[in-house]
């Protein structure tokens, strides 16, 4: 069995061993991914190079239970959608290793939660949620919180935390970030502006270079921030700017072909397939619907999504 705990310590074992021993335990107690990978590799052994073992199609944890063993999930984490579209399903054994997980990478690239004040602009329901409200509560300070709709007193604060030269995190679904800024254009200087996407039918869609100039000239930051998750997902990648993000250790973004699926590698254009090892009780090898391209240092863009992918982000959840 696979030590979850160790995956997020630095001298945890080499990414590529850990690879081959979570692939080895969830061949073996999930039902749904070895029945995917015998699909595929039908009497062939399976290379457990990390960017080789096969990756279970991310449309999966709509239409059944992934899971990794026998076990009550402590939580669900569901996916938002349009009416009539059925939604992903993630169930979580532990949410304590979610914690980690995030918690963890937000230390990776920004350091002490504790001394940052927290300040968000989310959706009442999603695992990106839950994140937020987790690191609102760890960093323990007095005006950390969710302001969505209350842009009134959220420029009142940001104010207050600017003058006192407090490191703030505005963390937000890009309409209401766009909403805000327009409202209350302001130059911040201790605040870290980061979106999380999610303008999916809520007017006309931006790309990212156009989304970033107009934030950054609103609020007067040199760069915006971003965070790539979804459902299916327990870890984080962050951008610190110019939408490149940036993997923390347990966590590794390849590309695979749009034309042949199981042609897949670790650098170039394509559609994204993601390891995500903190994922040890469902499945931690993911096939994305995300379109992107990776980098020599590991490093990812993405560019967009495949067509006929499901209308998706936080911000449809919102009514």
């Amino acid at each position: 069995m696979v030590d979850i705990n160790n995956i997020f310590l630095p001298t945890a074992l080499p990414f590529d061993e850990y690879c081959t021993e979570v692939f080895n335990f969830q061949y073996q107690n999930n039902a749904v991914y070895r029945e995917w990978v015998d699909l595929i590799h039908p009497g062939l052994p399976v290379q457990k190079i990390p960017h080789l073992i096969p990756a279970l199609p991310i449309s999966f944890f709509k239409e059944r239970s992934v899971v990794a063993g026998i076990f009550e999930p402590e939580k669900v984490f569901e996916s938002s959608g349009t009416t009539g579209i059925v939604t992903s399903r993630h169930l979580v054994k532990s949410l304590d290793v979610y914690e980690r997980s995030f918690m963890e990478s937000f230390q990776h690239f920004y350091g002490d939660i504790r001394d940052w004040c927290v300040l968000a602009l989310l959706p009442a329901n999603s695992s990106l949620v839950y994140m937020a409200d987790r690191m609102i509560r760890e960093s323990n300070h007095p005006n950390s919180g969710f302001y969505l709709y209350n842009y009134a007193e959220l420029a009142q604060t940001i104010q207050q935390l600017e003058a006192a030269g407090q490191k703030t995190l505005l963390l937000g679904v890009t309409f209401a970030l766009l909403d805000f800024s327009a409202a209350f254009p302001q130059q911040l200087q201790h605040t870290v502006v980061m979106e999380t996407g999610g303008m999916k039918g809520r007017g006309k869609e931006l790309t990212r270079a156009d989304l970033h100039d107009i934030l950054t000239k609103r609020l007067g930051v040199e760069r915006i921030h971003a965070e790539y998750g979804m459902t299916e997902l327990l870890s984080q990648a962050f951008s610190t700017g110019a939408g490149r993000y940036i993997c923390p250790p347990w966590m590794k973004v390849y590309v695979r072909s749009e034309d042949d699926p199981l042609s897949v590698a670790t650098t170039g254009s394509g559609i994204l397939q993601i390891v995500d090892l903190a994922n040890i009780y469902s499945c931690s090898f993911i096939a994305t619907q995300d379109v992107g391209t990776v980098y020599e240092d590991g490093s990812f863009e993405v560019l967009g999504r495949m067509d006929n992918s499901d209308l998706r982000g936080c911000s449809l959840l919102v009514v």
